[in-house]
């Protein structure tokens, strides 16, 4: 039987996998749980093995600011920053789909980096992509129109999904974007005019989504 770990983190060599699976913690979180609050210690990164979690940025007035998803085979990299330094969360992390989690504690993930290459890699080539993906966002914020920033939050999660049809709803959205729930939904309906999307009652439907590079 092909080992489960293995098949998700490929690139873990198999003495890291076998002292994941004797050290580190196994967790299953249902959908809607809250696993990480802004201003909570850190004391464990997690290993996604299957679902979803979304993570956010939280302002002083509790406004959520959408940032990534973590899927399987992913890490949260703001959590080993965090946990490393020994700071609060600046994030708040939620299950949006059954999640099956690996929680590595700070002493672990100190002691990988410096016996497992394949972890050492690992972390760094989760930095280095959610690096890339807060700079695509800086972007959308800085240089583009609602319209257009729209398009980039509508594009990332049928990325993240696999999927063109999306369970959102407008005050999901408009909360995510930090604007108003009306603004949403003229642009929507301005995107459904132009043959972009359908909108039904409890999602939308992509047909064509096209952005400026």
């Amino acid at each position: 039987m092909n080992d489960p770990i293995k098949e998700i983190f490929p690139s873990f060599s198999n003495a890291l996998v076998e002292e994941i699976k004797t050290t580190a913690i196994a967790q299953s979180i249902g959908s809607g749980d809250v696993i990480l609050r802004t201003g909570q210690y850190i004391k464990n990164t997690v290993l996604v093995l299957s679902g979803k979690i979304k993570v956010y940025r939280e302002d002083v007035d509790g406004g959520e600011f959408f940032m990534y998803y973590l899927q399987p085979g992913q890490a949260c990299a703001i959590s080993m920053i965090c946990a490393t330094k020994n700071e609060k969360s600046q994030i708040m992390a939620k299950v949006v789909e059954d999640t099956e989690l690996i929680m590595v504690p700070l002493p672990l993930m100190d002691k990988w980096m410096m016996q497992h290459r394949s972890w050492y890699e690992f972390v760094i080539d989760t930095y280095r992509s959610r690096f890339e993906e807060a700079l695509e966002v800086i972007n959308s914020i800085a240089f583009r129109a609602m319209d257009e920033r729209l398009e980039f939050y509508l594009k990332r999660h049928a990325e993240a999904c696999g999927c063109d049809d999306l369970k959102l709803s407008h005050q999901e959205i408009a909360n995510e974007l930090n604007t108003s729930r009306e603004v949403i939904s003229r642009l929507l309906k301005k995107m459904e005019q132009k043959g972009l999307l359908k909108l039904h009652r409890n999602h939308i439907e992509l047909f064509k989504i096209i952005l400026p590079m």
